[in-house]
């Protein structure tokens, strides 16, 4: 009897590892999101009744939620303040839905987050100003939705951003001196706003900066010399703004630059678009 007894003990401890189990508030917050986003009626649905671990999209490590990946998933409806409660998530992916209303602020207070991803929904109102509390954010990603309001003061602080891409909304504004904070951008994609100023000497510290894509705004004055410090830039977007005065030969001469577009600035003394094929320099 005791035998038996051991070996059932036995199976029991290793469904318990294999079928892990995250905290109740956690969970909790999951079953929010399923809830308020239409959960029944997602392309790949959650049997709510099962293991977390077999979820559609979610990774669990250490008995805690690190990822979520849901996108293209027909997601309808907002988001819930509880996925605060989610303190572990390191990737959020909910890009290519129909998600609306605001980013909910206790999103910043999850300060694991190295990506977020929520482009191509219908979100609306202000990027949250205190996300500068995403000290480790490398990527954020919010292009194509309603969003509106200036890019928050608190961003230029998250030094550890590689990509900022939050084209095709309804942002306003200027772009600080301080983005010449963040350093290790390789991507500057803000094209199809209301953004409007000169652009800021500062950009030119962004020496790791790929691609900068300002197209489609209000951006004025002259483009600025120092840009041709960007010696890795592969794509330059600066048309359809109210620039004035033409772009530097050093800017044109970049050595990896093969997209070059500076059309439709009306008040230009030379305003052309440009295809650059010469050969890229290592």
């Amino acid at each position: 009897m005791k035998k038996s007894t051991l070996i059932t003990l036995f199976f029991f401890t290793i469904a318990s590892v294999t079928y892990s189990q995250i905290s109740d508030l956690e969970k909790n917050a999951l079953i929010d999101l399923y809830n308020s986003t239409n959960g029944e009626n997602w392309n790949s649905t959650w049997d709510l009744e099962k293991n977390v671990n077999t979820w559609h999209g979610i990774t669990v490590e250490n008995n805690t939620v690190t990822e979520i990946n849901l996108s293209m998933n027909n997601l309808n409806g907002q988001l819930p303040t509880s996925i605060g409660d989610l303190q572990s998530l390191q990737n959020l992916n909910l890009g290519f839905n129909k998600i609306n209303g605001n980013i909910p602020n206790e999103l910043t207070t999850i300060t694991s987050l190295t990506s977020l991803q929520l482009f191509m929904n219908q979100l609306e109102g202000d990027i949250p100003s205190n996300i500068g509390n995403l000290v480790n954010l490398k990527e954020l990603v919010l292009f194509n939705n309603l969003l509106s309001g200036y890019l928050p003061a608190s961003i230029y602080s998250i030094k550890t951003l590689e990509t900022i891409h939050v084209s095709s909304n309804n942002l306003s504004g200027q772009l600080s001196t301080e983005i010449g904070n963040l350093t290790n951008l390789k991507t500057l994609s803000i094209f199809d706003n209301s953004l409007y100023g000169t652009i800021p000497y500062t950009i030119g510290n962004l020496t790791n900066l790929k691609e900068l894509t300002l197209a489609n705004n209000l951006f004025e004055g002259e483009v600025p010399f120092e840009l041709s410090n960007l010696k890795y830039l592969e794509t330059l977007l600066l048309n359809n703004n109210r620039f004035i005065g033409s772009i530097n030969k050093s800017i044109k001469n970049l050595p990896r630059l093969t997209n070059l577009d500076f059309e439709n600035n009306p008040r230009n003394i030379e305003a052309s678009t440009n295809t650059l094929t010469s050969n890229l320099q290592q």
